[in-house]
């Protein structure tokens, strides 16, 4: 196993906090494996880069000989989970989470190795819980405390309804915890409470209290909010090989660094010698085709990703674009906004008449695709390269 100071250096890497600060180490120093737990609830069939900083992240642990426990909230998403939420969030069926959970399954060994990874499914401890043990489990916290949530707080401030259900959330994760026997777990920022609560329960339940790990919540393609599929500012790991190398592509050049902090395999000092060369007059797109090919290749094949650059190249590039294209936002309309509006908003047509006489002569692009419908309305949370004509380019966010 690697040295304690290289494990830390690395394990650190794209990190928001380490709870306790110093825990980790000290857990390292033991000198055995640890349990590395990250839960996931299937609440939709397919992942998005967004879900995959906590799994690269359970990668490197793998990677250094630790024990990785990829958990599936079965139970847990039959509650629905409330953070972040501003309502209640309404529960799946059996038939979902089991559906869900089969396609997890099959996605996420395109990063873990399948033979070294433990696939848990929490309804297995849960779901032999009686009610008597669900009212003892309930009995060790508060509502004062589980009012301290931010989001709890604010809904209960505001006069917002809270069901009694959803107070069961943290309580159930922080147990599966206590089932696992977890050393260390990982979440997003917004998991922040419910990690703590684990490591309340593990003490309750006489067990050392795991080391808590968060990691930020990745920004979607506006490089403004979170990456979410019901934003539409997302990339799917299943998406087509061209679609997401063009998805990567169409990403600001301060985010892209972003990516490559949390989403690509590459060592820190080579990601710091390519920012320097983009610094000494490199072409930060050049930078972006080797993040591009990098997420390719590792969803689909290095075949795949040189194919997806070259049929991006060619039909987006080949001296049309740009070395620099102007970037801006735009207000949406009811989360949405015509393709006409966009144009003349971007000031890449004189009038929206403009606008759909451009689209009728096949001049209109989105990401390199000719645009042949002049009613394609475009949603909040999207960020693409609008194209007229061969010299008129423009980024735009849709807010």
């Amino acid at each position: 196993m690697t040295g304690i100071s290289e494990q830390l250096a690395e394990l650190s890497r794209g990190t928001d906090e380490v709870l306790p600060e110093d825990g980790l180490a000290a857990r390292l120093k033991e000198g055995r494996p640890l349990v590395v737990k990250a839960g996931f609830d299937p609440t939709a069939p397919d992942l998005h880069l967004g879900h995959t900083v906590l799994i690269n992240k359970m990668r490197q642990f793998q990677t250094l000989g630790h024990d990785v426990v990829f958990l599936i909230g079965d139970f847990t998403g039959m509650i629905g989970d409330p953070s972040g939420k501003n309502a209640t969030r309404p529960p799946l069926s059996v038939d979902e989470i089991r559906e869900n959970a089969a396609t997890y399954e099959s996605q996420i060994f395109k990063i873990l190795d399948e033979e070294k990874t433990r696939v848990e499914f929490n309804s297995t401890w849960m779901g032999e819980m009686d009610a008597a043990g669900l009212i003892r489990l309930a009995a060790r916290h508060t509502v004062a405390r589980m009012l301290e949530r931010d989001d709890f707080n604010k809904r209960y401030s505001g006069g917002q309804p809270i069901s009694i259900h959803e107070f069961l959330y943290p309580l159930v994760q922080g147990y599966d915890s206590v089932a696992l026997k977890a050393d260390v777990e990982l979440g997003g920022t917004d998991q922040k409470f419910n990690l703590l609560v684990g490591r309340q329960l593990q003490q309750d339940f006489g067990q050392k209290p795991q080391i808590v790990m968060t990691t930020p919540l990745l920004e979607g393609l506006d490089g403004v909010q979170k990456m979410s599929k019901s934003l539409h500012n997302y990339i799917g790991i299943t998406d087509a090989p061209g679609e997401m190398f063009g998805k990567i592509m169409s990403i600001s050049d301060d985010l892209m660094w972003r990516y490559f902090e949390v989403l690509s395999f590459r060592s820190l000092d080579d990601i710091a010698a390519l920012k320097k060369s983009v610094d000494d007059g490199m072409n930060p797109r050049d930078a972006k085709f080797e993040l591009g090919q990098e997420i390719v290749a590792r969803f689909h094949s290095e075949a795949d990703a040189k194919a997806a650059k070259q049929e991006f190249v060619s039909r987006f590039q080949q001296g049309a674009m740009p070395e620099e294209i102007a970037e801006l936002s735009l207000p949406s309309q009811d989360g949405r906004l015509g393709i006409a509006h966009l144009l003349k908003g971007a000031q890449l047509v004189s009038s929206t008449s403009d606008a759909f006489r451009m689209i009728k002569q096949g001049a209109v692009r989105i990401d390199g695709e000719r645009v042949a419908d002049g009613s394609l309305q475009l949603e909040t949370g999207t960020t693409h390269v609008y194209q007229v004509g061969k010299r008129k380019f423009a980024r735009v966010t849709l807010t």
